[in-house]
């Protein structure tokens, strides 16, 4: 039985080379960039207002008040979008909008709400209080300078980047192929949610959570049908899924029982089967193989151990196959409000519930088949064997939302 770390090591390191392809930056959201982006030009393009008002010269209001305002005649007027053919002199001003260029001459811009027009001359702008130069003023370049590195390789395009890139006039990137990831649920008592159970039968439900899992990790899910737990069926469901996906996550089969045919199946059908069995909880009987270059990750059949091991040993290998720079799921501390115990001898990723001022409590039944307190969670507490971390104990708190 291997520790989280060595497991994690042996999958990462099995992972397919990197291969990358063109897209659209419309279909770029959540992808993971393989070639840098340099921005081609400043952000702003250029000097332009940061408001509604006028263009002037900081030192032709430069003693402006209320009561006694600084008279400016009005040259002209520019949109965003247009430019102003003259030049802003002495005494001169030039209405301008939000984003308009800075007119030649000018060094500042006055609110219009520092303003009003002269009553007795048309033309006539008074300017009710001073400013200083380059004030309400975009400069160019202060955001981005041409040349500078927008996203680097590893980067998964958020929308934050994909807003910076799209405003440099860039409209396809390289990234990552995303794996088609086949799910497989084993089991002769599974049935679909709606369907009519018989004694003895239950819903499955691994393969719905899974499947947002693997979007959210990049990659592109395909539900596959229930298998009945027979060698033959077993057999047949995961060649086929290999012939059409990247990899597969099945979950159940891979535990010890007279009807778990997983392992078996795999190996019948040419797989070899790398390790089996992860010293946490829940999750301890995770087993990962692969067939020339395609992969197979077991999960344990109950929904927590599931959807446990896939975010800390699953989702990690998914973003490694894209190259992303960072696989791991995020941290983040908090306060314990009551103690977390684990008498055991693996390692037990608790469930807790962290509210927005980091206060942590345990989120219910920490049993493997216990999704009342996984769908009450919203992280989980790595918490070492044979320890218990009392009330008040700071901890890093993994999320997964």
């Amino acid at each position: 039985m291997l520790d989280l770390e060595e497991a994690l090591a042996r999958i990462l390191a099995a992972m397919p080379a990197l291969r990358g392809e063109r897209v659209c930056l419309t279909n770029a959201h959540g992808r993971v960039l393989t070639e840098p982006v340099v921005s081609p030009m400043d952000l702003p393009m250029f000097d332009n207002s940061a408001m509604d008002g006028y263009a002037v010269r900081a030192e032709d209001v430069a003693l402006a008040k209320p009561d006694s305002p600084a008279r400016l005649r009005l040259a002209g007027k520019i949109a965003a979008g247009e430019t102003f053919k003259g030049h802003v002199t002495a005494g001169t001003c030039v209405r301008l909008f939000t984003g308009a260029a800075l007119p030649a001459g000018a060094d500042a811009v006055v609110m219009q709400e520092d303003t009003r027009a002269a009553e007795s001359e048309r033309g006539e702008i008074q300017v009710l209080d001073s400013v200083k130069p380059w004030e309400s003023v975009r400069l160019r370049g202060e955001d981005v300078k041409r040349g500078a590195l927008l996203a680097d390789v590893g980067d998964v395009l958020t929308i934050g980047k994909l807003n910076l890139l799209a405003a440099t006039g860039c409209a396809e990137v390289s990234v990552g192929c995303q794996p088609v990831v086949g799910l497989l649920s084993t089991g002769s008592e599974l049935r679909e949610p709606g369907q009519t159970l018989a004694p003895g039968q239950i819903y499955e439900s691994n393969r719905l959570g899974l499947a947002e899992l693997v979007r959210r990790a990049g990659g592109i899910p395909r539900i596959l049908p229930l298998v009945p737990d027979t060698l033959a069926e077993t057999r047949r469901a995961v060649a086929e899924t290999l012939d059409q996906c990247d990899l597969i996550v099945s979950s159940g089969g891979v535990s010890v029982g007279e009807m778990d045919f997983a392992k078996q199946a795999f190996e019948e059908i040419g797989g070899d089967v790398q390790f089996w069995k992860v010293a946490i909880k829940p999750g301890r009987p995770f087993v990962f193989g692969r067939r020339q270059a395609k992969f197979w990750f077991g999960l344990p059949g109950n929904p927590v151990s599931a959807l446990v091991t896939f975010l800390l040993l699953v989702r990690p290998a998914l973003l490694r196959w894209q190259g992303a720079k960072e696989i791991n799921l995020p941290s983040y501390p908090g306060v314990l409000a009551e103690p977390l115990s684990n008498p055991g001898e693996r390692r037990h990723f608790m469930r807790v519930k962290v509210d927005a001022a980091g206060k942590i409590d345990s989120a219910g039944l920490q049993a493997s088949h216990a999704l009342s307190s996984m769908a009450a969670a919203n992280g989980l507490v790595d918490v070492l064997p044979r320890t218990t971390l009392p009330a008040g104990t700071q901890v890093q708190v993994m999320r997964w939302e």
